[in-house]
């Protein structure tokens, strides 16, 4: 057997394998996706204006100046040309700066952080619009979403309804992780003691794959949960139905319980959630016995504009008497000796 025809045998099953993916980030249902996958298109041709050129050109002269074609120009006193460098240069400094420019522009308009302006490239978002917002732990190893608006939480299965923003408070019990739907957005880092962000919009209906794209432990590849992408009446039906069948409220006790490494874990309901509870879990205080550190930013803070009282008088004086608003229990907000009034800003990874 021939080298070509083992090397075509060996080939062929991986051209199969191929055809059969599903290369969902090519084919989002997300506009936040959407406009992340033109970028990657755009980007690659502008390259490949570049590399096709380059590896033509290389074949081409590698024939034509090949040693048994003594026909080829030999100038052995040739050094330089300015129209050839002047083509050379040129069109890699146009490309960088296309790529520059769009880099720019996508940065900001993409910014995770930055509250939606479209649901797609035909329909903008109206000030009556009421966004969802759902706040995300990740643990060892699963994940939990808590929907503080409909009093609801689940462990490893969310919903959402289609054409409604979605704003994403991200946050993770202990490790690093990735929370990443590929057809809804692109991933964002969850990390103890701090809380990311993330705003998106689901345009098709299905069931889409979500997971952790950071490495995270023994537990790791079977971190990964359902994305529901539903019409408004169906989701309202998924309410109900999380309702009816949950297993009580996710109180902070049984956060703690939740909390304790397991692998595969299946899909939870809970009918109530403790609205205090992702608060409690950025600032890393579910357990009551524990300061939050909002509260112990708030006394360094303090000892700071105090002119530097020890740190222990004011943790053994018991816990501080100003009034911390919901807001205020992130570490974002916290005030700081420092930070600017932005905490979101100066949280961003």
């Amino acid at each position: 057997m021939s080298s070509k025809l083992s090397r075509g045998l060996l080939i062929a099953p991986l051209l199969l394998l191929l055809n059969g993916c599903n290369l969902v980030v090519m084919h989002p249902s997300g506009d936040v996706a959407v406009q992340q996958r033109d970028l990657i298109i755009i980007s690659s041709i502008l390259m490949l204006i570049i590399i096709i050129p380059v590896m033509a050109l290389t074949v081409f002269f590698a024939w034509k100046y090949r040693q048994s074609n003594k026909e080829a120009e030999y100038e052995p006193n040739w050094h330089h040309s300015t129209r050839l460098e002047v083509i050379i240069w040129s069109a890699p400094l146009l490309i960088i700066i296309a790529l520059g420019a769009i880099t720019w522009v996508s940065t900001h308009t993409l910014d995770p952080y930055r509250p939606l302006d479209r649901l797609d490239a035909s329909r903008p978002v109206t000030q009556d619009m009421k966004p969802l917002t759902v706040e995300v732990v990740s643990m060892n190893w699963k994940w939990l979403f808590i929907y503080p608006e409909l009093g609801i939480a689940t462990v490893n299965e969310m919903a959402a309804p289609v054409d409604v923003p979605i704003n994403f408070k991200i946050t993770s019990s202990s490790i690093m992780n990735s929370f990443y739907i590929p057809a809804l957005a692109g991933q964002i880092y969850a990390m103890a003691g701090m809380e990311t962000k993330l705003h998106a919009v689901i345009n098709k209906e299905g069931v889409y794959k979500g997971f952790s794209a950071n490495y995270s432990g023994a537990g790791f590849s079977d971190m990964h949960f359902k994305f529901h992408g539903m019409k408004q009446a169906d989701f309202d039906q998924w309410v109900e139905k999380v309702k009816s069948d949950g297993e009580g409220d996710l109180d902070r006790t049984h956060y703690l319980d939740l909390a304790k490494p397991t692998t595969a874990e299946p899909v939870h309901y809970y009918n109530g959630v403790d609205p205090d509870l992702f608060n409690a879990v950025v600032n890393m205080c579910v357990d009551k016995s524990k300061m939050c550190m909002n509260e112990m930013m708030m006394i360094d803070a303090q000892n700071g504009h105090a002119g530097g009282m020890p740190h222990g008088e004011h943790s053994q004086a018991g816990e501080p008497t100003a009034d911390m608003s919901h807001g205020e229990h992130s570490p974002e907000s916290a005030p700081m000796a420092g930070m600017s009034d932005d905490g979101a800003t100066a949280q961003k990874p």
